[in-house]
C-alpha cells in the first residue's frame, strides 16, 4: 500500500526520534550517522515542499530557526537552589548524621551522582511538548534559551509517552565533551582565532548564542537528574525519577550509584577521585542526595540550599615541575603579574598546564622564587593554575633571584615599584593608557557579575583595543556594525550579538556600574555600600571625602580613591560621557528587614590578605550583613573568608569541612 505524505512524514519523525533515543539515551546506536542524516534530509525536504506537515516536535526543529533579538527572562516554577559543598569525610559524616536525625522513620538511602561541570538548566513540558528552557540565573529567574535547547538531540521535543503529564519540569546539566572542545579549538587554531579555555565556559557561551544555527554547530549534551514542578505524574524516589526520565526519553548518567551507608558513599568518593579522569567529560565532584522524596520534604531546606543533598568537591590537584621562564602580564591598574612557564608541563584535571600565576612581587620575593626551581602547581577550583610553593631542597646551585622589568613589556613605559601596600608590586607607569591595561579594564567591565556583556571576553577585548576602535569603556557604546565587520574573523552574527550585549548593559544600574569602572579599591561590596548611601551618580560625585568615609565599610582610603577618581579631569569627562550615552546612573535602594541579611546568624573567620578590604573594614561589612566575626576556627564556624597567604586557619577549615570563600564568592554571597 502506497504511503500518503502525512504518513511518511509521521513515520520519519518516529524513526528519527527512535534513533535519537537509542544514541543519546541508551548509548546503543542502530544506524550510522550517514544513514541518520539521509533520513533527516528526507524529512527536511518533505516539510519544505509541504509546510503543513511540520509539527512542533519534528526533529527538523533541531537544525535551528531564525536568530532571536535577545534573551527574555523566565521565572522558575520552583526555585533552582544551589547545593552546599563539602571537602572531606568528616563533613559527609556530619551530613549523614543530620539526615538520619531529621528524616524521620525508615531506612536511609542515597543516590551518589557525578557532579557534571556544565550549565544547570530547567526544561518545562506542557502536555508532553517542550515549552520553555531556562538557565539557573539567580535561582528564581533565568534566561530563556529554548531556541538553543531545541538544537540538542538528547533533549526530547515531545515526551516519549502516550499519556504525558499536564506539566513536567526537568532539571539537568548541559555539557560538552572534551573531544568536542578539541575539535572546535582545532578549527579556531586553523582560523587564527584564540582558543576556548574549557568545556564549561564554551557550553555557557553556546547557550547564550542568539542564533540557534550557531549552537547547532557545537555538539552540546544533556544529563537529566531532577525535577521541579509536576502535575499528572507521581514520583516518590530518585530511583523512580531516573526510571521515569529514561522512559520519557532523557539521558541520565549511568554512573549513578545508590548507597545505604555513608561508608559506601565515601568509598565512591575514593573511586571517582581517580576514575573521573577516564570520563569523556569534566566533573568536579559528586552529589549525594537522599533517595526518598518524603524524607526530603521532612528535612526541608534553608533559604538557599536543600538539607537533603550535599556536593562533595574533589580537592584541587597538584603537580611538580621545573620553572623554566617567567613572563609578565599587565593588569587593569598597571600591576605586573609574574606568570611561570614550565617544562615539562604538568597534567592537572586531565589538561596539560604550561603556565601558572605567581600572584605578585611580594609573593615571589617572600618565597625567593628562582628560575630552575622545582615548584608545586595547583589548579585552584580546577580552573586557575597557580604556583603554590617552591621545593627548596631541589634547588640547583648558583641560581639567582628573578629580575623584574624596568619597562612595560607591552607599551614600553617605565616600570615603578610600589611598596606602600602590604602586598607590594611593580606597575606600568602609563596608567589607563597602556593597551594591556585598557584591555583588562574592558574585560573587567564586561564580567557577568558587573555589566554582563555577552561576547566581550579577553580575545575580543584585545582585538578591539589593538585595532584602535576602543580606548576606554565608553568607546564600546560608540561601536558600529561596519567597524566590527572590518575586523578579522568578525562575522555579522558575532557583531550583532556583541552590539546587542553592549546596548543591553546600559540599564544594569549604579551598583553594578561603579565596580565596572576600574576604580582602585572599589569592588562589588563597597559599591553596594556606597549606592545605598548615595543612590545616584550625581550624589556620589557631590559627596566629600568625609561623607564617603562615613559610610560604614568604606573607610578613608577607599573614600579618597573614589573621590579622586571622579574629581580628576578624566573622571569628570567619564561622568559626562556616561550621561550622554544613556546609561542608568541610579540605584533602587533596598528596604532591609531585620534577620533577612545574607549572613544572619553566621560566624565568619577572616584569614590572609584581602584585595579590597582591610581587617577593620571587612569585619564591619560582615556585621552589617548580619554576621559576626571570630578569631579562631571551630565547628561552630560557618564560613572562612581566605585571602592571599592564608595559613593555619585555612588548613583547619578544610580539615573540618567548613566552607571556604574567596573574596569574589564573599561578594556574591553579600549580594544575596
Amino acid at each position: 500500500m502506497v504511503q500518503t505524505l502525512p504518513e511518511r512524514a509521521a513515520e520519519l519523525r518516529s524513526t528519527l526520534d527512535d534513533h535519537n533515543r537509542k544514541y543519546y539515551v541508551e548509548a546503543k546506536p542502530s544506524i550510522s550517522d550517514r544513514e541518520f542524516d539521509k533520513l533527516l534530509q528526507e524529512l527536511v525536504d518533505l516539510e519544505k515542499k509541504h509546510p503543513e506537515l511540520v509539527t512542533a516536535d519534528s526533529p527538523t526543529r533541531r537544525v535551528g530557526g531564525e536568530p532571536i533579538d535577545g534573551f527574555a527572562k523566565v521565572k522558575h516554577l520552583v526555585p533552582m537552589m544551589s547545593i552546599d559543598n563539602s571537602y572531606d569525610a568528616a563533613d559527609l559524616r556530619k551530613f549523614d548524621a543530620d539526615v538520619r536525625k531529621g528524616a524521620g522513620a525508615g531506612e536511609i538511602a542515597y543516590s551518589v551522582e557525578l557532579k557534571i561541570d556544565g550549565v544547570s538548566i530547567s526544561i518545562v513540558y506542557e502536555d508532553g511538548l517542550l515549552k520553555t528552557g531556562a538557565t539557573r540565573g539567580s535561582g528564581d529567574i533565568g534566561d530563556d534559551v529554548t531556541h538553543n535547547l531545541r538544537t540538542i538531540p538528547g533533549i526530547p521535543l515531545r515526551l516519549n509517552t502516550s499519556k504525558p503529564p499536564k506539566l513536567f519540569e526537568v532539571r539537568g546539566e548541559i555539557y560538552m565533551t572534551r573531544a568536542e572542545l578539541v575539535r572546535i579549538n582545532a578549527q579556531k587554531l586553523a582560523d587564527g582565532d584564540g582558543l576556548y579555555a574549557n568545556t564549561r565556559n564554551l557550553t555557557a557561551g553556546t547557550l547564550k548564542q542568539l542564533d540557534p544555527k550557531e549552537s547547532t554547530k557545537r555538539k552540546l549534551r544533556l544529563f537529566a537528574y531532577g525535577t521541579g514542578a509536576m502535575d499528572g505524574v507521581e514520583i516518590t524516589t530518585q530511583r523512580e525519577l531516573f526510571a521515569k526520565l529514561t522512559e520519557y526519553g532523557f539521558p541520565v548518567n549511568d554512573s549513578t550509584i545508590f548507597c545505604s551507608t555513608v561508608d559506601d558513599v565515601l568509598a565512591q568518593v575514593e573511586i571517582w577521585n581517580t576514575k573521573r579522569h577516564d570520563l569523556p567529560y569534566d566533573t568536579d565532584g559528586l552529589v549525594v542526595k537522599v533517595d526518598r522524596f518524603d524524607q526530603r520534604r521532612r528535612l526541608g531546606a534553608t533559604s538557599k540550599v536543600p538539607k537533603w543533598a550535599k556536593a562533595y568537591k574533589f580537592e584541587a590537584e597538584q603537580g611538580i615541575t621545573k620553572l623554566q621562564n617567567v613572563a609578565f602580564e599587565i593588569g587593569k591598574f598597571g600591576e605586573l603579574t609574574p606568570v611561570a612557564e614550565f617544562d615539562p608541563p604538568v597534567l592537572l584535571g586531565g589538561t596539560q598546564v604550561r603556565r601558572a600565576s605567581m600572584h605578585n612581587a611580594s609573593w615571589v620575593e617572600k618565597r625567593d622564587v628562582r628560575l630552575g626551581d622545582t615548584v608545586v602547581v595547583e589548579k585552584a577550583g580546577e580552573i586557575i593554575p597557580q604556583v603554590v610553593s617552591v621545593v627548596l631542597e631541589a634547588r640547583p646551585a648558583n641560581t639567582k633571584p628573578l629580575v623584574w622589568p624596568t619597562v612595560c613589556p607591552v607599551c614600553g613605559a617605565a616600570v615603578e615599584k610600589d611598596e606602600s601596600a602590604i602586598s607590594y608590586g611593580f606597575y606600568c607607569s602609563d596608567v589607563g593608557r597602556c593597551p594591556a591595561q585598557v584591555t583588562k579594564r574592558i574585560v573587567s567591565f564586561a564580567k557577568r557579575e558587573r555589566m554582563d556583556v555577552d561576547g566581550l571576553g579577553d580575545e575580543v577585548a584585545k582585538q578591539l583595543v589593538d585595532s584602535g576602535l576602543v580606548k576606554s569603556v565608553t568607546d564600546l557604546f560608540r561601536l558600529q556594525e561596519k567597524q566590527l565587520l572590518s575586523l578579522e574573523k568578525f562575522a555579522k552574527t558575532k557583531a550583532k550579538n556583541l552590539l546587542a550585549g553592549i546596548e543591553g548593559c546600559k540599564n544594569r544600574g549604579l551598583a553594578r556600574l561603579l565596580p565596572s569602572l576600574s576604580i582602585y579599591g572599589v569592588g562589588g561590596s563597597m559599591s553596594d555600600l556606597v549606592v545605598e548611601a548615595f543612590p545616584t551618580l550625581d550624589a556620589v560625585v557631590a559627596a566629600s571625602k568625609d561623607d564617603l568615609a562615613k559610610v560604614k565599610g568604606v573607610g578613608p582610603k577607599r573614600a579618597e580613591s573614589l573621590y579622586d577618581f571622579f574629581h580628576c579631569e578624566a573622571g569628570e569627562m567619564l561622568v559626562a560621557e556616561l550621561r550622554e550615552l544613556g546609561l542608568k546612573l541610579t540605584h533602587e535602594q533596598k528596604v532591609v528587614v531585620a534577620g533577612t541579611q545574607p549572613l544572619s546568624g553566621k560566624t565568619v573567620v577572616v584569614t590572609g590578605s584581602l584585595e579590597n578590604y582591610d581587617r577593620i573594614t571587612i569585619e564591619t561589612r560582615i556585621k552589617e550583613l548580619g554576621g559576626k566575626t571570630s578569631g579562631s576556627v571551630s565547628k561552630k564556624t560557618d564560613y572562612v573568608l581566605a585571602g592571599a597567604d592564608a595559613g593555619s586557619k585555612l588548613t583547619k577549615a578544610q580539615e573540618l569541612g567548613i566552607r571556604v570563600l574567596s573574596e569574589v564568592e564573599f561578594e556574591a554571597l553579600a549580594r544575596g
